[in-house]
C-alpha cells in the first residue's frame, strides 16, 4: 500500500529481502533422547535479496489484471476480475496502491531441520513428525532423505 511504513521505507532505502517460506512444523524438545531442553521450529525456505523499482500505473493495471484472473481461474466472466470492475472504483482503489519488482541479487536456501541433533534425537524427531499432518510429513519426508548427509561421519540410520 502506498504511504505505509513499509513503502516509505523502501522509497529511501530500496534494499529488500523476500522471504517464500515453505512447509514448517513444531519441535517439541521431549522428542529429543536428552531430555530438558527447549523446543523448536522445523523449516524450509528461500531467502531472495535485491533491489525493489516501483512501478508505474499502467504496470499497476496488468499486475491487477493477473493477479485478478490469475486467482479467478483465468475466467474473463468473472465479475470480480480487474476489467469487469467499475472504473470509477478500480481507480478509486488505485490510488491506494503500488505495484512493484524485485531485481534478484542473491538467492538462498535455508533448512533448519534439527540437523544439529544426535541420531537417536533425529529419528525420534522424523517418527514424531510423521503424524502430525501434511507440513510435519512433508518435513520428515525432508529430514530423512537428508539422513545419510546429516549423518556421513556417524552411524546411518536406516
Amino acid at each position: 500500500m502506498k504511504n505505509t511504513d513499509h513503502h516509505k521505507a523502501f522509497l529511501q532505502n530500496n534494499n529488500v529481502l523476500a522471504v517464500f517460506t515453505g512447509h514448517h512444523a513444531y519441535v517439541s524438545g521431549t522428542w529429543y533422547d536428552i531430555p530438558h531442553q527447549p523446543s523448536t521450529w522445523n523449516y524450509m525456505s528461500v531467502h531472495a535479496k535485491g533491489i525493489i523499482r516501483f512501478l508505474d500505473e499502467a504496470a499497476l493495471v496488468e499486475v491487477l489484471r493477473m493477479t485478478t484472473l490469475h486467482f479467478e481461474d483465468y475466467n474473463p466472466q468473472s465479475e470480480t476480475i480487474f476489467d469487469n470492475l467499475p472504473p470509477a472504483y478500480t481507480q478509486k482503489l488505485m490510488k491506494a496502491i503500488v505495484a512493484f519488482e524485485i531485481e534478484i541479487q542473491e538467492v538462498d536456501t535455508v533448512f533448519k531441520l534439527s540437523q544439529d541433533r544426535d541420531a537417536k534425537s533425529y529419528e525420534n524427531i522424523i517418527a514424531r513428525l510423521r503424524i502430525r499432518g501434511e507440513a510435519g510429513q512433508a518435513i520428515a519426508a525432508e529430514m530423512d532423505k537428508r539422513t545419510r548427509e546429516v549423518f556421513k561421519d556417524d552411524v546411518v540410520l536406516d
